[in-house]
């Protein structure tokens, strides 16, 4: 099995929540370890912005008259890399994306401070988010519309994590160019993604933690002949 990693980074305060709130005190939490408190985003929600960026470059790249044969060895990257509607075991996706998570070493010390009770699971949510309170505005007299207000928790800009992608089989210099480039399309996610929150920085790196996106993309840009 061959392992590479993803680096997340967030260039803006983001909420990746766990689509529920908590009482008196924030209508949108984000998801967190209810181990030690530090906050984490899911692999299906990191998959899940890679596959869109994938149809979005699909779609784009058709609409500028790639060659059919290369958009077709794309179309094929892409479903071998995150799979098929329906998949069965032969048609399953070949990429496999873990939880991003933040630094090993930080998760053992916080768990080791809890368990010492030196630390609570609240103060180390608190140190890594914050609490960001918002109102939808009446446009026909520019005042807050009644009920309105809402709490939501964000996870802190240059807050970063990591995830590993365990590929069940080797992946072609096809579909890592494909994943790289889906990689640097990524831009925004997370709950409030068109009210400025979640900016994102995605890389790509191989299993000693080496940024590969460059490599990989620029296979990508032969590919597709300086289009899109």
């Amino acid at each position: 099995m061959q392992r590479l990693q993803m680096s997340l980074c967030l260039e803006s305060d983001a909420t990746f929540g766990r689509g529920e709130g908590v009482a008196g005190l924030v209508d949108e939490e984000v998801e967190y370890d209810t181990a030690t408190g530090l906050p984490f985003v899911r692999g299906r929600t990191l998959k899940g912005l890679l596959v869109e960026e994938c149809a979005n470059l699909l779609f784009a790249l058709q609409a500028a008259g790639l060659s059919a044969p290369v958009l077709s060895a794309l179309k094929e990257s892409a479903g071998r890399l995150f799979g098929q509607p329906g998949s069965n075991v032969e048609s399953a996706a070949l990429l496999h994306i873990g939880p991003a998570l933040l630094p090993e070493q930080l998760s053992e010390a916080v768990r080791y401070e809890i368990e010492r009770e030196q630390l609570s699971l609240a103060a180390v949510l608190e140190s890594l988010t914050a609490i960001r309170r918002q109102t939808a505005i009446d446009e026909g007299n520019a005042a807050p519309e009644k009920g309105s207000l809402r709490s939501m928790r964000v996870v802190l800009r240059q807050t970063s994590f990591r995830a590993w992608l365990d590929f069940a089989d080797a992946p072609g210099a096809d579909d890592l160019a494909l994943l790289a480039a889906c990689t640097l399309s990524v831009r925004r996610g997370g709950i409030g993604r068109n009210r400025g929150r979640g900016r994102l920085c995605l890389r790509l790196l191989d299993e000693q933690g080496q940024d590969i996106t460059g490599q990989h993309f620029e296979h990508f840009k032969q590919l597709v002949g300086g289009q899109g």
